[in-house]
């Protein structure tokens, strides 16, 4: 369910019932998050953060990821996530390629937009282009 509709569904069942607390909840950490057709696990250590495949979508596969492989390690300062990514290729299985990114915890807490510049690799070695990288982590359930 989007996160307005649910928003709207709270707001009509707080007018039914009066005296009711409607308060949002922050996503927490050791949360479950959408990405790439990926359900993603969230860790926290203070302010470290860390993204890992629960359920990698069936094409990841082919690239080594597995349940618990790390695809995004780094720190939280307010609002704003910076680290490193990994992209995985079937090309180069477990030999991932890793690149700084960063970006902005929308203010509901319920998505992470992360971005990075990264060299463009063929057969597992860098060519001479690059691309930028967006991953959105979109909070789903606590696990």
């Amino acid at each position: 369910m989007r996160t307005d509709t649910f928003l709207k569904i709270l707001t009509v069942c707080a007018a039914l019932l009066p005296g009711a607390a409607l308060t949002a909840t922050p996503a927490s950490a050791d949360s479950c998050w959408t990405h790439n057709g990926s359900l993603m696990r969230l860790k926290a250590d203070g302010n470290r953060r860390w993204f890992l495949y629960e359920a990698p979508r069936p094409v990841l596969r082919d690239a080594g990821v597995t349940t618990g492989t790390l695809l995004f390690e780094g720190v939280k300062r307010g609002n704003w996530y910076e680290g490193t990514a990994r992209v995985f290729s079937r090309a180069c299985p477990g030999q991932p390629q890793i690149y700084a990114v960063a970006g902005p915890v929308r203010a509901d807490q319920l998505q992470v937009t992360l971005t990075g510049r990264r060299n463009i690799n063929r057969q597992c070695h860098p060519s001479d282009r690059v691309t930028t990288d967006t991953l959105v982590f979109t909070y789903s359930h606590r696990c």
